[in-house]
C-alpha cells in the first residue's frame, strides 16, 4: 500500500528522481502509460524540459519498496509542453490515476493556488514570505499569518422509509451533466456547527426537516478548495419544495430505481452505495 507523508522542507537526501506534480492552470501534465496516466518522475524540472514559476516540495510517497520525495511546480499558461506529456483536467485524471499520486494532486494544486494568491500582503501589502514551520505565509510587515484556504462542506443522504422500502433524497442541480441526480451539499456558514449546516441546507434545497444526522466520512475534493464532509440523517417531515435557482428536480428513489448517479471516486456515491447497500 502505498502512502503519502507530508512535509514542509526537502530532507538533505532528495537529490534523486522525484514525482513531479507540474500544473499548467489547474491542469497536472501526465504521461500516457496504455490506458493509464502516471506523474512524471525526474530528478528536476531541468531533465522535464519546463521552466517553472514556483516550486513547492510536497513530502514523500512511501510503499514498501521506496520512498519517493514529491514536488509542486507551476508553469506558464502558454509554455509549450515537453514531449509525450498531456494537460489534464483533475477531473478527468480520477479514473485514470492511482489513488496516492491523486492525493497529492489535489494538494499539490491547491498549495499553488494558495502561493500565487498570497504574494501580497491583505492587510498592509507587503510581500509575503513562507513561514518555516508550517504551511503558511507571513507578512514581515505586519505580521500577519494566512493559512491555505479550505472549505468546508457538508453533504449528506437523507432517506425516508415508504410502504414499498427505504427511499433516498437524490437532486439535479442546474449545474449537473443531463440526467444526473446527487445527493444535497451545501458550504458552511461561519459560526454554524457541521450538524446545523446539514439540517438548514436540506430545508433551504428541499424544504423538508431532517433529524438523527450522523458522521459518513469525509473527501478532500480540489475544486476548487473543498473539504467535503459527509452525513446520513432521516426524513422527519415535510414534502419537497425546490430551490430553483439551484435545483432543477429533486425525487425520492427506492434502491432498485436510482438515477444516473455520480462515478465511485466520489463521496457522493460511496453515501449512495451505502444507502444500496442498506436498502438490501
Amino acid at each position: 500500500m502505498t502512502t503519502f507523508v507530508p512535509q514542509l522542507s526537502a530532507p538533505p537526501d532528495s537529490a534523486g528522481p522525484a514525482c513531479w506534480f507540474i500544473f499548467q492552470g489547474d491542469r497536472l501534465l501526465v504521461r500516457a502509460n496504455g490506458d493509464r496516466a502516471a506523474v512524471p518522475i525526474a530528478g528536476g524540472t531541468a531533465e522535464l524540459g519546463v521552466s517553472p514559476l514556483r516550486t513547492l516540495y510536497l513530502g514523500y510517497l512511501e510503499d514498501d519498496a521506496a520512498r519517493t520525495d514529491c514536488f509542486a511546480a507551476e508553469i506558464a499558461r502558454d509554455d509549450a509542453l515537453p514531449g509525450g506529456m498531456a494537460a489534464e483536467g483533475l477531473r478527468n485524471l480520477y479514473s485514470v490515476l492511482d489513488e496516492a499520486p491523486m492525493r497529492v494532486a489535489g494538494r499539490a494544486v491547491q498549495l499553488l493556488a494558495f502561493e500565487r494568491t498570497t504574494q501580497h500582503c491583505g492587510q498592509c501589502g507587503g510581500p509575503m514570505v513562507n513561514q518555516e514551520h508550517e504551511r503558511a505565509r507571513r507578512c514581515p510587515a505586519c505580521e500577519l499569518v494566512t493559512y491555505p484556504r479550505l472549505s468546508p462542506a457538508i453533504i449528506i443522504a437523507v432517506t425516508r422509509p415508504m410502504p414499498d422500502g427505504l427511499h433516498i433524497l437524490l437532486a439535479r442541480n442546474h449545474r449537473f451533466p443531463t440526467g444526473r441526480y446527487s445527493v444535497l451539499a451545501g458550504y458552511v456558514e461561519p459560526g454554524e456547527t457541521l450538524e446545523e449546516c446539514a439540517a438548514r441546507e436540506v430545508c433551504e434545497e428541499v424544504g423538508i426537516t431532517i433529524g438523527n444526522i450522523r458522521y459518513f466520512g469525509s473527501q478532500p475534493w480540489p475544486f476548487p478548495d473543498s473539504l467535503m464532509i459527509g452525513f446520513t440523517a432521516d426524513y422527519v417531515s415535510g414534502e419537497i419544495r425546490l430551490e430553483e435557482s439551484e435545483l432543477a428536480e429533486a425525487h425520492w428513489f427506492r434502491a432498485d430505481e436510482l438515477p444516473n448517479i455520480p462515478p465511485s471516486h466520489t463521496i457522493a456515491r460511496r453515501l449512495i452505495d451505502g444507502f444500496v447497500a442498506r436498502a438490501r
